[in-house]
């Protein structure tokens, strides 16, 4: 997709919203009818069947003239294409100038920070990545004073998890005399 290509699609996507309100809401014949049916759509396939047969007074069914233009088909709102991302290797396939990515639901936290950072070095823009924010905790780095302190308390938390022992009056009496 060259620069006029993408030029052409941010064009053709501006008509797209008001072909996007003309279209009806498309919804499954009878649904509004019955309960246990629900509200997605299924091609009416019945010999007699209303819908199917375009009867006046019955929603419209879905066909082939709802479609969006070609230019348009497949793009983000924002004019750029899209693209599914798993690996940091397949940005190099990915051009910042007519392209974006999206990050798979399925990547991991580590990876998916390796990619961002990657993306981020090649100025490629990401569509969820606030995800990717959520994810990837903030790292800060401690002064020697807070390290110190930090160690401390982890010492103090050994010392309060021994096990108490009980011990008799006898041993007691005896521990008592040798601190003295």
């Amino acid at each position: 997709m060259t620069e006029q290509d993408r030029k052409a699609s941010v064009k053709a996507l501006r008509p797209r919203k008001q072909l996007k309100r003309k279209k009806p809401k498309f919804v499954r014949p009878e649904s509004w009818r019955y309960v246990r049916l629900k509200e997605n759509w299924r091609r009416p396939r019945g010999l007699d069947h209303k819908v199917r047969i375009k009867y006046d007074g019955w929603p419209p069914g879905v066909s082939v003239g709802y479609r969006g233009s070609r230019a348009t088909r497949g793009l983000h709102p924002s004019g750029f294409k899209e693209v599914l991302v798993c690996t940091a290797d397949e940005l190099k396939k990915t051009d910042p100038e007519t392209q974006v990515i999206r990050i798979a639901h399925t990547v991991g936290k580590r990876k998916r920070a390796k990619i961002i950072a990657e993306a981020k070095k090649k100025k490629i823009r990401i569509l969820n990545v606030k995800l990717a924010k959520e994810a990837v905790p903030e790292e800060t780095e401690l002064t020697e004073e807070e390290k110190l302190e930090e160690k401390k308390e982890e010492e103090e938390v050994k010392e309060t998890e021994q096990p108490k022992r009980r011990r008799s009056k006898a041993k007691k009496g005896k521990e008592e005399k040798e601190k003295q």
